[in-house]
């Protein structure tokens, strides 16, 4: 069955570097870099398969596409397309999850390893001449952190968590963890014994709380300005999860008294960022424009992961839905 396939906003999970091979092998592919609101019905029109990272299928859009059948979101997050419309419609959904576990958690260790020991800050600085002007032979423009023996509290541990748990674990630090549901006491992850404990609990003594959700309404507004109040003065936070997990203007608020160490995020509360988000310009902050899951590898794997969910589905035995 030869299919006509819609790619609408390709140039974020592929600008040029990959192929669409996977894909152009189940049907006839048409690629779009962007594609804009007011565009998606028009290149949508005729399409019985479309693919979206972040271009919105609402209600309106998708009672316009009779001949719809299938929307690929080549991400793990679908929140861009109305799931019960799509019901109504009969338009299967699919995601890919997981597909970026091995970079998520290699750039969270990034951003803390930042935060802890400085590369990027004095890397800058030496590029400006700085090393060349210093009577000595080092210097340092800001505190240094070692992190052997310190604590480390992940909040969520799916496969991201834990993957950080064994690299935080590897570096000499004492790692526990608050799970989803607690059925157990602790893990064993890569050999690395990692207790369980509550969120609060762990707070009063973690010199690192990393968050690895979902955003929920449980989770939104997670780290406030109670819990900033409550952790240890200097602790460093990061958010490789989503922005609105925590309170930005609370972040921001503390990493200016110093009750907050550092904050290292991948993500922001709306994205792309906006000019008056209150963590522009803040001290000790880290933050990379949502880059976690961009390495090409990655990538690569997304698009296989997409093919292979549209290859289950016009086989008449579909995978990774989520309507």
């Amino acid at each position: 069955m030869h299919m006509k396939i819609v790619i609408l906003d390709g140039a974020g999970a592929n600008p040029g570097d990959i192929t669409w091979a996977p894909l152009e092998r189940l049907g006839e592919v048409t690629a779009y870099d962007y594609t804009a609101k007011d565009q998606v019905v028009e290149r949508s029109k005729d399409a019985e398969i479309c693919i979206t990272n972040k271009t919105v299928f609402d209600a309106d859009t998708l009672q316009k596409l009779p001949a719809l059948k299938y929307i690929g979101v080549l991400a793990t997050g679908y929140n861009v397309v109305d799931l019960e419309e799509c019901r109504k419609l009969g338009i299967t959904v699919t995601n890919v999850p997981e597909y970026a576990t091995y970079a998520t958690a290699q750039m969270t260790i990034a951003l803390l390893l930042e935060l802890a020991s400085r590369p990027g800050m004095h890397s800058n600085d030496v590029m400006d001449g700085g090393w060349c002007k210093s009577p000595q032979f080092s210097y340092f423009l800001s505190p240094l952190t070692e992190l052997w023996g310190k604590n480390m509290l992940i909040f969520g541990f799916g496969k991201i968590g834990q993957r950080v748990a064994a690299i935080a674990s590897s570096l000499g630090m004492n790692v526990s963890a608050v799970p989803h549901r607690f059925d157990s006491d602790s893990a064993v992850i890569d050999g690395y014994k990692i207790p369980f404990t509550t969120f609060d609990e762990g707070l009063k003594t973690a010199d690192v709380i990393s968050v690895h959700c979902p955003l929920t309404n449980e989770t939104r507004n997670l780290i406030n300005k109670e819990r900033l109040a409550a952790m240890k003065k200097g602790a460093i936070l990061i958010n490789c999860a989503r922005g609105p997990v925590v309170d930005e203007k609370a972040v921001r608020e503390a990493l200016d008294s110093g009750i907050l160490g550092g904050y290292g995020a991948d993500v922001v509360s709306v994205e792309p960022m906006l000019p008056d988000n209150p963590l522009l310009g803040a001290p000790n902050c880290v933050i990379t424009p949502h880059i976690a899951w961009a390495a090409k590898e990655t990538r690569e794997r997304l698009i296989y992961a997409a093919a292979d969910n549209l290859e289950a589905f016009l086989k008449g035995s579909p995978i990774n839905v989520v309507n």
